[in-house]
């Protein structure tokens, strides 16, 4: 059951903003999140649920971490309990979270190195994948290369995914203003017109990627949790 009104409604809220990395989604959208609840003395208790038993720890920390530190934040929560339910490392990644002890404190002995160059990696990849979704309206209406190089962020047409695109660029320090050219290398610069074919091909082939990689993972959580998944 998630209840959606007052503090519940603003946990809610800020769970929304919660992603899975390697699919560019919020974990609400994805029905990641089982329950949510808040008690009268303002304790938020969310529990996640992932699409098998063995998704990747690393990711599956990302997103409860994330998911800690934005329910957290939300004023007027005293406490947030945020776990994972049904995954073969949740003790472990359940006691970390709660511990705010980081992905090597919690995988003391296995893990190296902490989790942000592998959450900037994703919006790398999520950044490419969004050049497709607004370049491809003007592509399909005619829109060539010469065009499709000189145009910047403030030129094309308002749109959900143009505020995505902003939000991963900005995220990753990469240019992401009006003034932004909407094609850019992976270090921010400007596309040549002989580069975008092929830069426009790269990015298609992402966004299918992970769109695809999307669909299989809500197919195996209906599969997984039959009487409640909702997507």
């Amino acid at each position: 059951m998630v209840l959606r009104s007052g503090l519940a409604g603003a946990v809610w809220r800020a769970l929304e903003t919660v992603l899975d990395p390697e699919l560019d989604e919020p974990i609400t959208d994805l029905d990641f999140v089982e329950s949510c609840t808040v008690s009268d003395t303002g304790t938020a208790t969310v529990v996640l649920r992932l699409p098998t038993f063995f998704c990747a720890p690393n990711f599956s920390f990302l997103m409860v971490a994330d998911a800690y530190d934005a329910v957290a934040a939300v004023p007027g929560v005293e406490r947030a309990d945020v776990t994972l339910a049904d995954h073969h490392a949740s003790a472990e990644i359940n006691g970390g979270v709660a511990a705010q002890a980081g992905f090597v404190g919690t995988f003391s002995g296995e893990a190296t190195a902490e989790l942000d160059e592998l959450r900037a990696q994703f919006f790398r990849k999520a950044a490419l994948a969004g050049q497709d979704r607004v370049a491809r309206p003007l592509v399909d209406a005619g829109a060539g290369p010469e065009e499709l190089a000189e145009a910047t962020l403030g030129s094309v047409p308002p749109s959900a995914d143009l505020d995505r695109l902003r939000e991963r660029r900005a995220a990753l320090g990469l240019p992401h203003g009006d003034d932004a050219p909407l094609l850019i290398h992976a270090d921010g610069t400007r596309l040549t017109s002989e580069q975008v074919p092929l830069h426009l091909r790269r990015a298609r082939l992402q966004r299918i990627g992970i769109e695809t990689n999307g669909e299989y993972c809500k197919s195996l959580l209906k599969t997984r949790y039959p009487e409640t998944a909702t997507r």
